[in-house]
């Protein structure tokens, strides 16, 4: 059995091939996935969670990630969220790799963003903003650029030292980026929005978005978490990865069909029907699109399993 590093998974795992890769197992779709399942596996004193996401195409691969949630660990210097991949044989159920799972988290739902970025954001694309600076954000412009000619990304953050050091690595990948403090005026000049954090609060309003923007939201992943407003959703025809996953998890289409300005059954796709061509992507080059990913199991396997030199598979998640 071979174990991928981090810098293996981001080597090995080029957009292009990978985005590739997504397109063709969300297209073929397949068995419904179980969804992610969380357990408490901590104490009192030490609160500890433990994250499951499986997934299989029979006979071929199976493969499953763990992630574990300590919110302690960074007072012992250690990080709070961490994973790893198991890859599978599927006729054999014998271990085939072990994939460091942040790695692979980062770089397989940059890939899916950008897959839904190729159907949904305007063809003449080029300045991506991106709010956030986490360790996703530095994914997601390179992404971006492997479907469309991303020539400048601007980069806000609520901390402006983290802002520049992420636009400074963003110069050293050949992108044309600075920090900005106006994230109203960044939205005025948008071609793509891409959203990467945990924010409980609404970042992005819908009345600052332009026609014609496509907003890329892949950050907030719990009910209670949220990064645009509920015009924004109104204003935008709306995409997920998976139903199930998004209409569960995701609170920027939660949180509107709570106050009841925004129904489920106004979900225009998902990437299975967007990549087989079920239904349509963007329709004009006025409309506001947007996409909610939370993630998908499918998105891990298939990334695993081309990492470890085999075709994609064919399962898929509910849609």
């Amino acid at each position: 059995m071979r174990y991928f590093s981090a810098a293996e998974v981001d080597a090995g795992l080029d957009y292009p091939r990978l985005i590739h890769a997504l397109s063709d197992a969300f297209r073929r779709g397949g068995e419904a996935m179980p969804l992610r399942q969380s357990y408490d596996v901590g104490t009192e004193a030490i609160p500890g969670h433990l994250l499951t996401m499986p997934a299989w195409d029979r006979g071929k691969v199976l493969g499953v990630k763990l992630v574990t949630v300590f919110p302690q660990n960074p007072s012992r210097d250690l990080r709070a969220v961490s994973s790893v991949y198991m890859l599978l044989d599927g006729a054999t159920g014998q271990p085939r790799a072990m994939v460091d799972g942040e790695a692979l988290t980062n770089r397989r739902t940059a890939a899916a963003s950008a897959l839904a970025s190729r159907h949904l954001s305007r063809a003449d694309s080029r300045t991506l903003l991106m709010v956030g600076t986490g360790r996703l954000a530095s994914y997601l412009p390179a992404a971006h650029r492997a479907v469309r000619k991303i020539e400048q990304v601007l980069v806000w953050g609520r901390d402006t030292q983290r802002a520049c050091s992420l636009a400074g690595k963003l110069v050293d990948q050949g992108f044309d980026a600075r920090s900005t403090p106006d994230l109203v005026a960044a939205l005025s000049v948008a071609d793509i929005v891409s959203c990467a954090t945990t924010s409980r609060e609404s970042l992005i309003a819908g009345k600052h978005l332009r026609p014609g923007t496509h907003v890329d939201l892949v950050g907030a992943f719990t009910p209670q978490m949220r990064e645009t407003d509920d015009d924004a959703v109104c204003r935008s025809r709306v995409f997920v990865d998976t139903y199930a996953g998004a209409l569960k998890e995701a609170g920027d289409l939660l949180q509107p069909i709570a106050a009841g300005c925004w129904q489920a059954g106004e979900v225009c796709g998902d990437l299975h029907e967007l990549t087989s061509g079920a239904k349509p992507g963007r329709l004009s080059e006025e409309e506001i699109t947007m996409f909610k990913s939370v993630g998908a199991a499918i998105e891990d396997i298939a990334a695993a399993n081309m990492l470890a030199g085999d075709q994609g598979p064919t399962v898929h998640c509910n849609s």
